[in-house]
C-alpha cells in the first residue's frame, strides 16, 4: 500500500480489541431470569455499556467498584433488582477470557520489528492472565490501574506517552473503540490510528483511523 505507517511503537486497547470481551453475552445469561425479551434484553446491555463508559469519566476507582456501580445503576434505570454479587462474577470473569480468533495471527507478524504496547481500563491484577493469552512479547502493558486514570481521558494517553518517552506522532494507536481510544486519540496528535471493526461500535469519520477487518490486517499498514 501507498502509506505506510512507521511507528515506534504499537499501542493497544486490549478488551474488545484483542481480548474478546464478554460482558454482552455474561449480561444476557445473568439477567436471563429478570429480562424475558430479546429486544429489551439488548437495551439493558447497551445501557449496562453506557454506565460503565461514564463511571470512567471521572476520578479513579478500582475496576471492580466501576463494574459493580455501573450494573447497580442500570438495574435501578430498569427498575430491576441488583444482586449484590453480580458485579463482582464480571470482575472475576474478565481473567479468564482469551483473544478474538485472528488476534496471534496477526500480531505474530509483527511482535518481533515494532515494540507492542497495551493500555487497558483493567486492574493491574487481572490483565497479565489475559496477555498471556495473546502469546506475542508485549514491550510494555500499561492499565488504569498503573496510572489511576482511565481511558478515554486525554491523562491517560499522556501517561503512556510519558512513560515510553516519545511523542504522539511516533505511535499507532489500535483500538475497536472511538468512544474510548480513537477520539482521544486523535485530540492527542497521534496521527496513526486503526479501528477494528468489531462490530460493537460503528466507524466514525473525520478522526483519521484507518479501518481494519481485523488484526490480521495490521501487518499490512506498517509494511509487514
Amino acid at each position: 500500500m501507498s502509506d505506510i505507517m512507521r511507528p515506534k511503537y504499537i499501542t493497544f486497547d486490549c478488551y474488545g480489541t484483542l481480548t474478546n470481551f464478554q460482558m454482552a453475552s455474561m449480561t444476557r445469561d445473568i439477567f436471563a431470569d429478570r429480562i424475558n425479551d430479546s429486544e429489551r434484553m439488548e437495551r439493558f446491555v447497551k445501557d449496562f455499556g453506557a454506565y460503565r463508559f461514564d463511571e470512567v469519566l471521572g476520578e479513579w476507582k478500582p475496576y471492580a467498584e466501576v463494574i459493580c456501580t455501573a450494573l447497580e445503576r442500570t438495574c435501578k434505570r430498569w427498575g430491576i433488582e441488583y444482586r449484590d454479587n453480580e458485579g463482582l462474577q464480571y470482575f472475576d470473569a474478565v481473567p479468564t477470557w482469551g483473544p478474538h480468533p485472528d488476534v496471534i495471527e496477526g500480531l505474530a507478524k509483527i511482535a518481533d520489528k515494532i515494540p507492542l504496547v497495551i493500555y487497558s481500563n483493567a486492574d493491574d491484577n487481572q490483565i497479565m492472565s489475559n496477555v498471556a493469552k495473546l502469546e506475542v512479547p508485549f514491550h510494555k502493558v500499561f492499565t488504569a490501574d498503573t496510572f489511576k486514570v482511565y481511558k478515554p481521558r486525554l491523562a491517560a494517553f499522556e501517561a503512556m506517552i510519558d512513560t515510553l518517552g516519545c511523542n504522539p506522532e511516533d505511535l499507532l494507536h489500535v483500538s475497536s473503540s472511538f468512544r474510548y481510544d480513537l477520539i482521544s486519540a486523535h485530540f492527542m496528535g497521534i496521527r496513526d490510528k486503526a479501528f477494528v471493526a468489531r462490530n460493537h461500535e460503528p466507524y466514525c469519520p473525520g478522526y483519521g483511523a484507518t479501518e481494519i477487518a481485523d488484526i490480521r490486517g495490521l501487518p499490512s499498514l506498517v509494511g509487514l
